[in-house]
């Protein structure tokens, strides 16, 4: 699918803005922040995103010997499938000016190219490209932000969307069904690669996402504590975390509050649960006695039409996502039973947008997977990482589908992750 040279620098430029604004106040001590093995320092992560859109768009070449930098000794400094995460506080980066001139200067250089060369297929490619790797970098500012205690970028306005009915689960039938993207459908990265059939046994999913108020009382009765919750890797991470509820919650005269940026705030109860892990998720389950998803059942609850209807590209539909349709771009969690118009078929809610979702499936290639020119995207974490699908309220609209793939390592709590259950066989 063509995409119009104009739309694509639209994309560009509108990254760019939401990314300069999450890390706007970003200066003095906080250009570096703690060391912590879950985030990079944003000073270095804001060159780091130069780099990426310089070296896709600017410099890559099909020999495999890249074009200089108009930084000297950028790959050296960015190139973060060469440079040790624990090294990137002790780099001799730029100075912020610096940086951020480095930021621009990539940018006005890509578009001018686009300008002149937009009909070059492989252009088109790598400015998506960058485009979806500043989202996702403008995501884990944000969630940076949430974990080392920084103010809210985006700070939460008095009102809060309608919020009706989303309860009981939406039972399905199964069948066959293609999991993945399908050629022609537009930019794709090479874990959704190809469209490939599956059989789904029929199963019932709930139509909302566990709420606070739902995973409060696997908190309030010992669930932190009770080792018939947890399996063994779990109960590992638990005793060596020394949780007893998830992260950022806070009890203050005998109620449970949550820590929101550089806030303790009441804890909304019919907002989904966030900040846990797979680990958390899982023993969940077994405290509910239900279970995760797959990430087929995921895929397929979200994707699934009319009887004899095809595939949707949103759990709505085909139509992109508005202010409408979903939590995207936003500044907070909302309700689990807010957003009914981008309902699936079945009437599960917010499979798009709000918080991320585990589900129970490993992240592995799928059948006959070839591995893009970003070959650190995806390959490197096969095997090792676990599948959350429908992105968070800091997600970017144009970035994600039905069939896109997120993916973390189970202990990953920081990111803005929570989940929905299935009935149990």
């Amino acid at each position: 699918m063509d995409i119009d040279p104009s739309i694509l620098a639209a994309g560009l430029i509108a990254s760019r803005a939401r990314s300069a604004r999450i890390t706007a106040d970003l200066d003095g001590e906080r250009l570096l922040g703690p060391k912590l093995r879950i985030v990079n320092p944003p000073l270095w992560e804001v060159g780091h995103v130069a780099w990426f859109q310089e070296f896709w768009c600017l410099r890559h070449r099909g020999d495999g010997a890249p074009r200089d930098s108009i930084l000297p000794g950028a790959d050296a400094l960015y190139d973060s499938a060469r440079v040790a995460h624990d090294t990137r506080w002790t780099l001799p980066l730029p100075s912020l000016d610096a940086t951020r001139s480095y930021l621009a200067g990539v940018l006005a250089l890509v578009l001018r190219r686009l300008e002149r060369e937009g009909g070059d297929a492989d252009l088109r490619y790598f400015v998506q490209l960058a485009t979806f790797h500043e989202d996702m970098h403008a995501e884990a500012f944000h969630y940076t932000r949430q974990t080392v205690g920084y103010p809210d970028p985006f700070p939460q306005s008095d009102s809060m969307p309608p919020a009706e009915g989303a309860s009981g689960d939406a039972a399905l039938e199964g069948g066959r069904f293609l999991l993945g993207a399908s050629p022609g459908g537009g930019f794709v990265f090479d874990n959704e690669k190809w469209a490939h059939e599956v059989q789904v046994a029929p199963f019932s999913i709930a139509r909302s996402a566990v709420t606070n108020a739902q995973y409060l009382a696997f908190v309030e009765s010992g669930g932190y504590g009770r080792r018939e919750y947890w399996d063994d890797a779990g109960w590992a991470w638990r005793e060596s975390a020394v949780m007893q509820s998830p992260r950022h919650w806070v009890k203050q005269d005998g109620s449970w509050r949550l820590r929101r940026f550089d806030q303790v705030l009441p804890l909304p109860a019919e907002h989904p649960v966030l900040h846990v892990n797979w680990h958390e998720a899982q023993a969940y389950c077994r405290f509910a006695q239900r279970r995760l998803p797959t990430e087929i059942e995921w895929e397929y609850a979200a994707s699934f039409g009319a009887p004899g209807a095809g595939k949707r590209r949103y759990p709505w539909g085909d139509a992109a996502p508005t202010a409408a349709h979903a939590n995207l771009e936003g500044n907070g969690t909302a309700p689990v039973g807010a957003y009914p118009h981008g309902d699936t078929a079945s009437g599960c809610r917010q499979m798009i947008g709000n918080v991320w979702e585990w589900t129970a499936s490993a992240f592995e290639p799928y059948p006959g997977y070839v591995v893009d020119p970003y070959k650190e995207y995806s390959q490197p974490w096969f095997g090792t990482h676990k599948v959350l699908r429908g992105g968070s309220f800091a997600s970017s609209r144009a970035l994600l589908r039905n069939t896109w793939r997120n993916f973390y390592t189970p202990d990953r709590g920081d990111i803005f992750a929570g989940f929905r259950t299935c009935a149990k066989d």
